[in-house]
């Protein structure tokens, strides 16, 4: 499955630099970027301070692959609790981070409870 994200980016402190000619620029940069990343630009537009983005993502391409990957390793508590070759539930959650630093992040991750 595809993931849909609209993105807005705002220039620092909202300066109106955006003009046609940058926004053009931008609209060649843009799917480059996101070509080196997997991902798609469907839709690209801006205005003074700001520009939309509308990209499509293969997020499910790493559930996937892991997924293979790990049930070829025939684990007991994988093939005793689940069934057919699904070892991911088809949802997933996004969340930005909202400028908060990696450290803290990785602090969080860091600190769920591991199994034994």
């Amino acid at each position: 499955m595809n993931l849909h994200i609209h993105l807005v980016f705002a220039t620092k402190y909202r300066r109106y630099v955006f003009t046609k000619q940058i926004l053009d620029a931008l609209k060649i940069i843009f799917p480059s970027v996101c070509n080196d990343f997997e991902a798609d630009l469907v839709e690209f537009d801006g205005e003074k301070y700001h520009v939309h983005s509308l990209i499509t993502c293969l997020v499910n391409s790493l559930k996937r692959v892991s997924s293979r990957l790990i049930q070829k390793k025939k684990y007991p508590s994988i093939r005793s609790q689940l069934w057919a070759t699904t070892l991911w539930s088809p949802s997933y959650f996004i969340a930005s981070c909202g400028g908060a630093p990696t450290s803290i992040i990785n602090q969080y991750i860091e600190q769920q409870n591991t199994p034994d």
